[in-house]
């Protein structure tokens, strides 16, 4: 099973429209995770409209619109693994024990908010990914998202794809 994970979309605040990169690997990912932070409901839209299985929640630039179609916290299993999605994880230090004790029913829990790729293990198993924003580096190098292969019940081949820099509008 093949995942596209994104976050912190910002559209069209940070950008005009998703990187042609990951709107191409939406064809190829069985599920498109989206950790919040969408800004528009036209970008929900459209990736409902082109993902095989989207799973979204809501972030804290989400206006009522979409909190009234996307939860706070989102769960499935996929492939054999407990996932979580939500937006916001808090600070970065003690993030880990943190999470594990909030969720200790999951395997993987996808965040965003930072804007800051993460991929970390916590105690007890719990494995945080954070796919960056593939709209808006803020003080990283690059815009960027993930992809995961979910196989036998083991998550592989977790990739950061960095994405060119934005050219300017004319």
């Amino acid at each position: 099973m093949r995942l596209l994970l994104t976050s912190d979309t910002h559209l069209p605040l940070r950008a005009k429209r998703l990187p042609d990169q990951l709107l191409a690997e939406l064809p190829r990912a069985d599920v498109v995770l989206h950790a919040g932070d969408w800004v528009d409901e036209a970008t929900l839209d459209l990736l409902e409209s082109r993902s095989r299985r989207l799973i979204g929640v809501y972030g804290n630039n989400d206006g009522p619109g979409l909190r009234a179609r996307l939860p706070e916290i989102a769960r499935a299993d996929l492939g054999g693994l407990r996932f979580g999605v939500i937006h916001e994880t808090g600070p970065a230090q003690g993030r880990e024990a943190r999470c594990a004790s909030r969720f200790p029913d999951l395997d993987v829990l996808v965040f965003g908010h930072s804007h800051i790729p993460w991929d970390s293990t916590a105690p007890g198993g719990l494995r945080l990914l954070n796919p960056g924003s593939p709209t808006d580096r803020r003080r990283q190098p690059h815009c960027t998202f993930l992809t995961a292969t979910v196989a036998d019940g083991a998550l592989t081949e977790v990739t950061l794809h960095r994405l060119p820099p934005r050219r300017p509008a004319p």
